[in-house]
């Protein structure tokens, strides 16, 4: 008996961030895999099982939803964000790339989500209007200085940045790094956006120039997005500025 593996995002952590089509998902599965709070946002019915571990067991967690599956259970695995950006989706493929037979023949989906950086853009106006990438600030999985190396790079090739897990307790040094990198070649008054838990009653937002760009600001939680040295601030009296990078370069 085969089932089903379908891996979600849960968005930022607005429930109305959450697509339909992930909700409807939720509503069919029997087992959940996730990162603990991840799996809280959810509203499970008493049929449905919660199987929570620590954010740090992501190959452990995806080898215990694929085998739930190929013993034919409807599994859910669950990330935030969207489950293809730095998150679950990755690790459940290399698991299969690595794995039985068996694996490759299961019904797996990826259903796309709102990844921070979407839900932190919006919230300032339009960042990500012209060129854009994202950098996941951890080297657990990758060499510091292949972080350092992307960062001059995408700096210098004008693109705006969207920085993910800038900071933790293990590692506070990694943001302000950056930021010493950035400036090197970005103009100091190139705006910074911090944004943590956009569209929940606890979010944190704020715009800054990289000269003052300081570490205090994040947190593991936190999405940066790094203007270019095109991107724009409109203030506005009495509200949050508006950010936008224009659609076109040198015109």
């Amino acid at each position: 008996m085969t089932g089903k593996l379908v891996v979600v995002g849960t968005g930022p952590g607005n429930p109305g961030q959450t697509t339909p089509e992930t909700l409807a998902a939720i509503a069919a599965a029997e087992m959940f895999f996730g990162y603990g709070p991840y799996l809280d946002r959810l509203d499970l019915r008493p049929d449905q099982k919660r199987m929570a571990s620590d954010n740090r067991e992501e190959i452990d967690r995806a080898r215990a939803a694929l085998n739930a599956a190929a013993g034919g259970a409807s599994v859910c695995v669950v990330s935030g964000g969207d489950p293809g950006v730095f998150a679950m989706a990755a690790a459940i493929c290399e698991a299969v790339e690595t794995g039985p037979e068996t694996w490759r023949r299961l019904d797996i989906a990826v259903l796309p989500g709102v990844t921070a950086m979407l839900a932190v853009a919006a919230r300032a106006g339009a960042p990500l209007g012209h060129d854009f990438c994202a950098i996941s600030l951890s080297d657990n999985l990758k060499p510091w200085d292949v972080i350092e190396r992307r960062l001059r790079a995408v700096a210098d090739a004008g693109l705006v940045t969207a920085l993910y897990n800038p900071v933790s307790k293990a590692r506070p040094w990694q943001l302000p790094t950056a930021f010493k990198i950035l400036r090197e070649i970005l103009p100091v008054t190139t705006p910074v956006i911090f944004g943590r838990a956009i569209g929940r009653p606890d979010e944190r937002f704020a715009v800054v120039p990289l000269g003052e760009a300081e570490h205090q600001h994040a947190d593991m939680a936190t999405c940066v997005i790094i203007g270019s040295a095109e991107t724009r601030v409109i203030e506005r009296p009495g509200r949050d500025p508006l950010v936008y990078s224009p659609r076109g370069v040198g015109v």
